[in-house]
């Protein structure tokens, strides 16, 4: 049957009560219930028993909550005469981190009986022993206390002697057998007693001890010491042999009756086998080892006696000194290997028992830690110390402590003891991928082969494990409205940049998007970098012609006059590189021609020009190759075939349509094409260039009001056109040229200005010196007006018209952003003509007239001249001409 007493402490600690000798398995008590703890807390908290002790007697188990034996307890074994027998130990809990105190008391069984160290004892008694005369003999023994300990003692017969107890002041009884009754060594030589030790448990256990007396004759003095009581002192650890001290006693008999022999008569159990007394000398000896932490006092009985049979006996007190020979003894009683980096300051990595069994200085601890770490030891009870963080932890500063804890006590010379702790810092999600760069610039060849790697751009992240772990994505974006994960893509654990698609140059020459660095952390940090993709040309397109164009129809001829002069700009060979830099370059040669010695071209600009004067021996078709290559490596070429026409006054330029776009690339790109005309025959446009010209002899037969529209087409896609109306007369002279410009529908407010030209004209000449007065003021004040009103006013202002003897006026109108003048000067028999082109006027340049005039004149002879110009006007030009005509030539 157990019985068990439970006390519960406030402060955290219970306290039970059990009897010795328990099996194993017995319930001690439960500590889930008396502490108020969930059994899933002690689960979840890792519940463990801590006690600096090897020996464990009870365990915890941590599905019921209650403390059992783990082996069986002696009580003797454990505390021996200690009262009252406890074991200490403490509960402990993680998570939070816990400790809870215990204490359980071991009772005494009385499972021990009363034993004697010696099974006989023989004394010699004179037959004169007064009564009252003492005989100290042997302590009975009970390793059990209380009432289960020692009681009493009988001693039987009881016809001569009787038992008496003395009560000592460390709590033992001396027994002493008293003489009642004179001996009579002639009635009893030798005498035969039982001394019984009898304890007071349940059922009562006893032990014995025979005493044999052999009376002797007379001795009537006893040996006396010379002090009751002697006191001793030893230093632990003493080497065996140590000689303690010397006790002294004297026998006033002689001879045989005062030959004093000295042996121990008693001692505690924790002195036996550690001394021995010589029989003679009475000088005390270490016979073994001795240590302070074990007992610290030691008490021996010292019994003198002579041959007579007298004895006399002392105490002897032995105190042990203690010596610095224990060192700190270091018990981690709970810690954690791993704490995360984001732990707050006061955190318990770990809690610490230290114990040190020496005494006094030589047990007082002090503890020291590895500095620079930012941790901290506190005390938080006796012999507890508690390992806190002091400071914020960082796993990427320092992902591990080993954290040195040194405990030295104040003995001299000091000992010490040392523990290493290793603590690994977990990771937390505090730091975001890092590019390389602040941005990065790739560069691929156009004309690539699609998934192609192109670069690859690179993250870190200071994190460990899963939260260092980067992955790419592209960010959403497009370019030129189309998403550019149709252009690019990124492999998303190696950064790795793969082209999607074959890259044109011509299409597209750079493009930027931005790449998201993300980590595995929960949640992901993250990052971006914006990266710009250059795309290198390549030279893969060959160059185009654009002029003169390569029909499989009817073959165009360049015309030249026979009359062609040294230089001749015969046409021009004009092309285009959709390919940039110098891969765009372009050369020009002149591979094949009928008459090599007759034409060049120009390397650079493409022009063909006659070499030398042209004559009748030359034959009337020239057909010449030119090549056109490019400066690219491999270089690429195209060739044009130009068929030139040798002819008398054909190919005459009449004027030239000038038109731009302000689009670029082929949306830029303009043909030119005659829509109507008066007469189809004598007239041809130059798709490419613009320029207007005869294709046949001018005769008398054709009418003299030519009336051209051309229609001016761009590349696009899809085309935008504008269309020019170029008014052509044909005359002899400048007056008949007038009269038929007359008869072209004009505005009446510019008629009025012609005939008011024409009457001023007529007055210059009658009167010559004020003619000339009024030319040169004219002059003047027309040059001095027209840069102030135009200059000034961006070009807003009206243009007072000049009219040569020959003239022409060109307007046109549609998608074009730009008009322009012009001033041609030729002859009726020469192809060769010069060209004054005035810079572009801006996008508020007056409204161009959809009516242009051009004046022709007959073929007579080539000496005779003709003068053109081509200049823009408008509506509203008109009327505000009519407030200026006093400045008109």
């Amino acid at each position: 049957l157990v019985f068990f007493v439970v006390f519960f402490s406030v402060l955290g600690q219970v306290s039970y009560s059990i009897p010795e000798e328990m099996p194993k398995g017995s319930l001690v008590g439960n500590m889930a219930k008396d502490f108020g703890l969930d059994v899933k807390r002690l689960k979840s908290g890792k519940a463990r028993i801590f006690t600096p002790d090897s020996d464990e007697y009870i365990e915890l188990n941590n599905d019921r909550g209650v403390l059992l034996v783990k082996n069986r307890i002696d009580r003797e074994a454990l505390c021996g005469q200690t009262t009252p027998c406890a074991l200490h130990f403490q509960i402990i809990l993680e998570n939070p981190m816990e400790f809870y105190s215990v204490t359980v008391e071991i009772t005494d069984v009385n499972d021990n009986p009363p034993s004697f160290e010696k099974s006989d004892v023989r004394f010699k008694i004179s037959e004169s022993a007064v009564s009252g005369a003492k005989f100290m003999l042997d302590r009975a023994v009970d390793p059990d206390v209380g009432l289960n300990g020692l009681q009493t003692y009988k001693l039987e017969p009881k016809d001569n002697f009787v038992v008496k107890l003395h009560d000592q002041a460390d709590g033992t009884k001396n027994v002493e057998m008293v003489l009642e009754k004179p001996l009579d060594r002639e009635k009893h030589q030798q005498l035969s007693l039982v001394l019984t030790a009898v304890d007071g448990g349940e059922p009562q256990m006893t032990g014995t001890m025979q005493i044999l007396v052999t009376v002797l004759d007379a001795n009537d003095n006893a040996p006396i010491f010379t002090q009751p009581v002697y006191k001793a002192s030893i230093r632990e650890n003493a080497p065996v042999g140590t000689v303690v001290l010397t006790v002294t006693a004297t026998d006033a008999d002689v001879g045989s009756n005062g030959k004093i022999t000295y042996s121990v008569s008693n001692m505690l159990d924790n002195a036996r086998g550690l001394f021995e007394v010589n029989d003679e000398s009475g000088e005390i000896r270490l016979k073994g080892n001795v240590d302070y932490e074990k007992a610290r006092t030691f008490q021996i009985n010292i019994r003198a006696s002579d041959d007579g049979g007298l004895v006399d006996s002392c105490k002897v007190m032995i105190d042990v000194i203690d010596m610095n020979d224990n060192k700190p003894d270091i018990h981690i009683m709970s810690k954690s290997n791993v704490i995360s980096e984001d732990a707050s300051i006061g955190t318990v990595v770990t809690m610490i028992h230290i114990q040190d069994a020496d005494s006094n200085e030589n047990g007082k601890v002090r503890c020291i830690m590895n500095n620079d770490i930012p941790f901290v030891l506190k005390s938080r009870s006796n012999n507890f110390y508690s390992l806190l963080t002091d400071s914020e932890l960082d796993r990427e500063r320092a992902s591990e402590y080993n954290i040195s804890v040194t405990c030295s006590d104040e003995g001299v010379p000091s000992l010490s003891s040392s523990v290493t702790l290793t603590l690994q810092i977990s990771d937390v999600n505090d730091n975001e991928p890092v590019f390389e760069r602040s941005s990065y610039e790739a560069y691929i060849v156009e004309n690539n082969t699609p998934g192609v790697s192109i670069f690859t751009v690179r993250a870190t992240d200071a994190d460990w494990n899963q939260n260092a772990r980067v992955s790419y994505i592209l960010e959403d974006s497009s370019v030129n409205g189309v998403p550019v994960s149709s252009y690019v893509s990124i492999s998303a654990d190696s950064g790795v940049i793969h082209a999607v698609r074959s890259f044109d140059y011509e299409q597209i020459k750079d493009f930027q998007f931005h790449v998201k660095a993300h980590d595995g952390g929960s949640p992901p940090l993250s990052s971006n970098v914006t990266v710009k993709m250059m795309i290198q040309d390549q030279n893969d397109n060959p160059p185009q012609v654009l002029y003169p164009v390569q029909t499989g129809g009817s073959v165009v001829a360049e015309m030249v006059p026979r009359s062609a002069d040294v230089g001749y700009l015969v046409t021009k060979v004009v092309a285009v590189d959709v390919d940039s830099g110098q891969n765009a370059w372009l050369s020009y040669k002149l591979q094949k021609a009928t008459d090599r010695a007759l034409f060049e071209v120009g390397s650079q600009n493409g022009e063909i020009r006659t070499i030398r004067q042209v004559s009748d021996k030359d034959a009337v078709k020239q057909r010449l190759s030119v090549i056109v290559e490019d400066n690219g490596q491999p270089s690429r070429s195209a060739t044009v075939i130009v068929n030139v026409a040798v002819a008398d006054n054909v190919g005459y330029l009449v004027t030239k349509v000038v038109a731009v776009d302000v689009d670029s690339g082929q949306n830029a790109w303009l043909s030119y094409k005659l829509q109507k005309a008066t007469d189809r025959a004598l007239f041809e446009v130059g798709s490419q260039n613009g320029e207007i010209r005869t294709i046949r002899q001018v005769s008398d037969k054709d009418a003299v009001k030519q009336r051209l529209s051309v229609i001016v087409e761009d590349n696009g896609q899809p085309s935008r056109s504008a269309t020019v109306i170029v008014n052509v007369a044909v005359a002899d002279s400048f007056p008949e040229v007038l009269s038929e410009f007359s008869d072209f529908p004009q505005d009446k407010e510019y008629n009025d200005n012609l005939t008011f030209y024409l009457v001023l004209a007529l007055a210059v000449v009658s009167f010559l010196f004020i003619t000339c007065l009024v030319v040169i003021i004219s002059v003047k004040i027309y040059r001095w007006r027209r840069e102030r009103l135009f200059y000034k006013s961006g070009g807003n202002l009206p243009v007072i018209p000049y009219y040569p003897p020959l003239y022409a006026d060109v307007g046109g109108t549609g998608t074009l952003k730009q008009g322009f003048s012009y001033e041609v000067y030729g002859t009726t028999d020469s192809r060769m003509s010069d060209m004054k082109c005035s810079q572009p006027f801006s996008q508020s340049t007056l409204s161009v007239d959809h009516n242009a005039t051009r004046t022709m004149p007959r073929h007579k002879t080539e000496s005779e001249n003709m003068l053109t110009e081509l200049h823009h006007s408008a509506a509203e030009e008109e009327r505000q001409r009519k407030g200026e005509e006093d400045c008109s030539m």
